[in-house]
């Protein structure tokens, strides 16, 4: 009987040791599920982008890094040497393309050095703001034999370009005495082979738009030192442009078939007009510019070779001109078309100009032009507070006896003869009309213009059509 007790205490030590083995099992299984349902998977997001609608999910990964790229385009980083002979003028073209995709981007020729460039075109279109820094100085080849054939109507080209700049402190230097030399010997010897009838403009602009040129020098161009060709909305802002009074053909600015320009706060000396007006431009406004010595401000030659030519809506006030062979100057060929109207000259002061005011419709630029009839037709040209002195002529208009200029006023003209002047003391108006108006020097101005008549603007009006 004991020992059946005995058996049935053991059995039931063993069912409970079974029992609670069972159960520790059992506790830890379901630990290990909570602990692992509690974790969210990858996989399960709520509406939040969480895996737990009640608790904040784990932090977002950080953003990949990509490298910002550059907009500074150094030539020296496309392998231009600067040391004025080796010739970088593939270097420039390689920094030109790359910055020309990058909006922004800045064409850097870095101070201190010289760069030696063949003739160049520098083509758009480009993305907006492209800037061409020049703190160096760019040299043009010296010698006119090195130039090729085909590059000598410029020296850089800057073509089909938007939104552009050039600026910065350095010099664009044409280096023209071996072209100025040959245009001497050309006058002499006009059948020789080996002196070219062309010379380069220095910079030169074609078909683009709303470009700035400021702060830079331009000196010793062959021919014209800046020109804008077929362009649209340029402004020019404290250059500076130079060459020698014996220089030929040296034009500061050079302007054609070009609207909305803006020229101001600059100097220019130069063997030539300080800055040239074409046919085909309108909407021109140039102020507050220090000229001469050269040939002062000039519209044309218009209409060589009876072509028609196109001038309107021009504005020169608040400029400076000395030592010039003209002040404010309207030239026109024989025999041409079209017109010139709405011309302001404002506020000139001049000083020992040989002629400060000159209408001339018999221009010609040798010893003998043939008489021909018909011009470029004259209105609307007002000379306002043109103060100094000269040193040949004070004024000098002289119209088409076919084509009459009209509607010319002269408004307070004080002009008296430079120290040791022997020139005319009269002003001398041909063909001319419109009105005067006191204060007038010399007195002569007065009597100078016919008064304005209906027959006479009806036989220039008929002339503008073309425009």
């Amino acid at each position: 009987m004991k020992r059946n007790r005995n058996f049935s205490l053991l059995l039931f030590v063993v069912f409970l040791g079974i029992l609670f083995i069972t159960f520790s099992v059992i506790s830890v299984e379901a630990r290990k599920y909570r602990v692992k349902k509690s974790k969210p998977h990858k996989h399960q997001n709520d509406r939040n982008g969480n895996g737990n609608r009640n608790s904040p999910g784990p932090a977002p990964a950080p953003l990949p890094h990509y490298p910002t790229r550059s907009t500074i385009f150094d030539v020296m980083s496309f392998g231009a040497k600067g040391d004025g002979v080796s010739d970088d003028s593939k270097a420039i073209i390689a920094a030109w393309k790359a910055a020309c995709k990058v909006s922004g981007a800045t064409i850097e020729i870095p101070s201190n050095f010289q760069f030696f460039l063949k003739p160049i075109t520098l083509q758009g279109p480009c993305m907006p703001n492209l800037v061409l820094q020049i703190d160096g100085t760019l040299l043009a080849p010296p010698n006119v034999g090195s130039w090729p054939k085909s590059s000598l109507f410029q020296w850089i080209n800057f073509k089909w370009v938007q939104n552009f700049t050039i600026k910065g402190t350095g010099i664009v230097d044409g280096q023209g005495y071996s072209w100025w030399k040959y245009s001497s010997i050309y006058f002499l010897q006009k059948n020789s082979k080996h002196i070219p009838d062309m010379k380069p403009t220095a910079l030169r602009f074609y078909s683009s738009y709303d470009v700035t040129v400021r702060d830079i020098k331009i000196t010793n161009s062959p021919q014209c030192h800046l020109k804008f060709d077929s362009s649209r909305g340029i402004k020019v802002d404290n250059i500076t442009i130079s060459s020698p009074e014996s220089s030929p053909n040296t034009d500061g600015i050079h302007l054609q078939n070009t609207q909305d320009v803006e020229i101001h706060n600059s100097n220019f000396g130069c063997g030539d007009d300080c800055v040239s007006i074409q046919t085909g431009c309108s909407n021109v406004h140039i102020h507050h510019i220090n000229c001469g010595p050269g040939h002062g401000i000039s519209i044309g030659g218009l209409g060589k070779d009876k072509t028609v030519a196109c001038v309107s809506n021009i504005i020169v006030e608040d400029i400076s001109i000395q030592n010039s062979l003209t002040g404010v100057r309207i030239k026109t060929w024989q025999g041409g078309i079209g017109s010139v109207k709405n011309v302001s000259f404002l506020n000139v002061q001049v000083s020992d100009v040989k002629i400060p005011i000159m209408i001339d419709q018999f221009y010609c630029d040798k010893k003998f032009c043939k008489n021909q009839t018909g011009a470029v037709g004259i209105r609307g040209v007002k000379y306002d507070r043109i103060i100094g002195t000269y040193s040949v002529q004070p004024i000098h208009l002289v119209c088409s006896n076919e084509i009459p200029c009209t509607d010319v006023d002269l408004i307070d003209i004080q002009l008296k003869p430079s120290p040791g002047y022997r020139g005319f003391h009269q002003a001398l108006c041909w063909n001319t009309y419109g009105k005067s108006q006191a204060p007038l020097l010399p007195s002569s101005i007065d009597y100078c213009l016919g008064k304005n008549g209906d027959p006479v603007k009806r036989i220039e009006k008929s002339h503008e059509h073309v425009c």
